[in-house]
């Protein structure tokens, strides 16, 4: 432990309920939420928090039938506003339970222990990070230990891509929202529960998704000289792509998250014994804090255009994954040396050696809503591995599960304060 002087985090670990809190995990995983599908988690967590007398407990559709939820425990006397928020919803089972076939591991909901690791779909991303906010406050009971300032929950949808017309954070829009408008209270620090392997996230990079379509007039194989190759035309385009990701990553470095670049993602074309009159390519771009979207899509777009020198080729460009932004996500940081940045490092490292450690996010997820358009401080911390996740692998350890619990706690005392 990096500071017991307080003696709160060694009755942390005397008081917690490792089969309670692991079983809350379980039965988390065990409710299908495959984008999409998030009322059936919504259901099980308006339960969770009922029990553990989480207060005004809230839920609102942000489409039909898909809703978020929210509640707080009020502190008893003044202090900070401390709030954990997390995305309801996973990604696809497909193939799933033929990978595992056979073995413990075949039903993605059924949350087995193998090895230490509890296995299912949701499990890193994120049900473990939402169970670990939750059994901090049934933690903070049983330790006997009441908060000053007060701890809010919020549960949101739609943040995951990859099923039809979802995946627009469509959730995350709605709660925020809220927020500006004063239905619900301004936290005053939010801890976003994506899975970091209890590192702390002060940073994330930003993103936009291209589709390109390059349309050029088919002929037939013996007569080509009558057609426009739009095959070779994405081949310029391509080449001219790839220079563009090394002049992007020479401008500038982020000490947590690194360079710019973009990737090619995908390319379908041809198809006929003839020449190719249509093909399609896809990119994502990865941007730093500080670099403007709109500039990016702008710089691309001249890109792609000037590779092109047949003036019959016809280009069309969209952009199908707006975020925060019309064309995606945005980047985002805060200062590193926040105290609660500090405090909640230091919570994680007490509770488990060698974790808490001040990184940078490799994905795009939602504290952007936070720091960007509210001007709220947000950071990720959970337990959980964004590696395995999306896979048939997905995982967490459940000693590091155990020791976020533990390390949540902490925080949320060092942070909101106590009452005696």
């Amino acid at each position: 432990m990096t500071d017991r002087a307080d003696g709160l985090q060694e009755r942390f670990l005397q008081a917690l309920d490792r089969e309670v809190a692991i079983d809350l995990l379980r039965g988390a995983i065990g409710r299908n939420s495959v984008t999409g599908n998030e009322a059936n988690f919504v259901a099980y967590l308006e339960e969770q928090m009922r029990l553990r007398g989480i207060d005004a407990v809230q839920k609102a559709d942000f489409l039909p039938g898909r809703p978020n939820i929210w509640g707080e425990r009020k502190g008893k006397s003044a202090g900070k506003r401390l709030l954990f928020i997390g995305h309801t919803d996973t990604v696809h089972v497909e193939g799933w339970r033929e990978h595992w076939a056979g073995t413990e591991r075949e039903d993605p909901f059924s949350g087995p222990i193998i090895d230490g690791q509890i296995w299912g779909r949701g499990a890193g991303d994120l049900k473990a990070g939402i169970c670990t906010a939750l059994a901090a406050l049934s933690l903070l009971d049983r330790a006997g230990v009441t908060l000053g300032g007060d701890v809010a929950f919020a549960f949101v949808g739609d943040e995951e891509s990859g099923e039809p017309g979802t995946g627009i954070s469509a959730g995350i829009k709605d709660y925020v929202g809220r927020i500006e408008t004063g239905e619900i209270e301004r936290p005053d620090f939010v801890v976003y529960v994506e899975p970091t392997r209890l590192s702390v996230y002060p940073a994330q990079i930003g993103f936009f998704i291209a589709d390109i379509t390059i349309t050029g007039k088919s002929a037939y194989f013996g007569v080509p000289e009558l057609g426009r190759d739009a095959l070779k035309a994405s081949h310029a385009v391509m080449s001219a792509l790839w220079r563009h990701s090394e002049d992007v990553s020479t401008r500038a470095s982020h000490d947590l998250i690194g360079r710019s670049f973009l990737l090619i993602t995908g390319l379908q074309g041809g198809g006929f014994i003839a020449v190719p009159e249509e093909c399609k390519l896809s990119l994502i771009r990865k941007l730093l804090p500080g670099e403007s979207l709109d500039t990016a899509a702008s710089e691309l777009e001249t890109v792609i255009r000037g590779a092109i020198a047949d003036p019959e080729i016809g280009v069309e460009i969209s952009y199908p994954a707006g975020r925060d932004h019309a064309l995606g996500g945005t980047a985002a940081e805060i200062a590193t040396d926040l105290p609660e940045v500090t405090m909640l490092s230091e919570a994680v490292s007490g509770a488990m050696q060698g974790r808490g450690i001040i990184e940078g996010a490799p994905f795009w997820s939602e504290t952007p809503f936070f720091i960007n358009r509210l001007g709220i401080p947000a950071v990720y911390c959970a337990p959980g591995d964004i590696r395995n996740c999306h896979t048939f692998e997905e995982r967490v350890e459940t000693e590091e599960y155990l020791a976020g619990i533990v390390a949540f706690a902490t925080f949320m005392t060092r942070y909101c304060g106590v009452t005696d």
